[in-house]
């Protein structure tokens, strides 16, 4: 399968093209109108944190329920920031194999990672969701939203949960992405809206921001509220 793409050709390769996160989600909204305003079985699933602002705007232009998937990153050795995969609230696993071949890591420190993983899933879980179970996605539209797309890997693995859990359809939003992610992507989501997309060597999402901050909990939970959301 080859996702369809769409993106805005006049912001191909630019940078700080968005205001903040809000607005970067309103770039998306309007993109997804022709095809998904109140299109029904269909539901937005925001990746917390940084993806809930994108996904509260879709959700709220395009009259769309919203909830949220939790998925983390699972952290490189002693370099909290890199990831080397993906794990989900499922137990679902996703690993950059190459990535973890050419640093060396061990099946040992991979474990020692995933054990703190799995606990901060079930917390978040618990602080942004309540500890809702997983939305029903049997036969449905899901739009996955999130503020960018690196590597890919965090969305590869909530894209395999959608379709594991029988989503008819995954759709995948960001407002930014590098063109490794969006070509590793396209070959498992159904579409991929994606406004800024760069390529070359060098790519960060905070890159496609005025305003670029990371959203602490609460901040994440006070939007969640005001979008009747939690």
């Amino acid at each position: 399968m080859k996702a369809k793409i769409y993106q805005i050709t006049d912001l191909r390769n630019r940078r700080f093209v968005f205001k903040d996160r809000d607005h970067a989600g309103l770039v998306l909204a309007d993109m997804l109108r022709p095809f998904y305003e109140k299109s029904p079985n269909t539901l937005v699933l925001g990746i917390p944190s940084g993806g809930v602002p994108v996904a509260i705007q879709i959700s709220s232009k395009l009259e769309l329920p919203l909830d949220l998937l939790i998925i983390r990153k699972i952290p490189v050795p002693g370099n909290p920031e890199a990831g080397m995969g993906a794990l989900t609230l499922s137990g679902e696993m996703f690993l950059n194999e190459d990535l973890i071949y050419h640093l060396g890591i061990t099946p040992e420190q991979i474990e020692g990672q995933l054990q703190r993983v799995r606990q901060e899933l079930r917390r978040r879980n618990d602080l942004f969701r309540k500890g809702r179970p997983d939305p029903d996605l049997h036969q449905k539209t899901v739009i996955i939203a999130d503020d960018g797309l690196a590597s890919g890997f965090t969305t590869l693995a909530a894209i395999r949960t959608c379709k594991n859990k029988g989503a008819m359809k995954v759709v995948v939003a960001a407002p930014t992405g590098s063109q490794t992610a969006i070509t590793r992507l396209s070959l498992e989501a159904d579409e991929i809206f994606c406004a800024n997309i760069r390529s070359g060597q060098y790519y960060a999402v905070a890159e496609a921001y005025r305003n670029w901050y990371d959203l602490d909990e609460e901040e994440v939970i006070d939007r969640l509220k005001k979008a009747h959301a939690l």
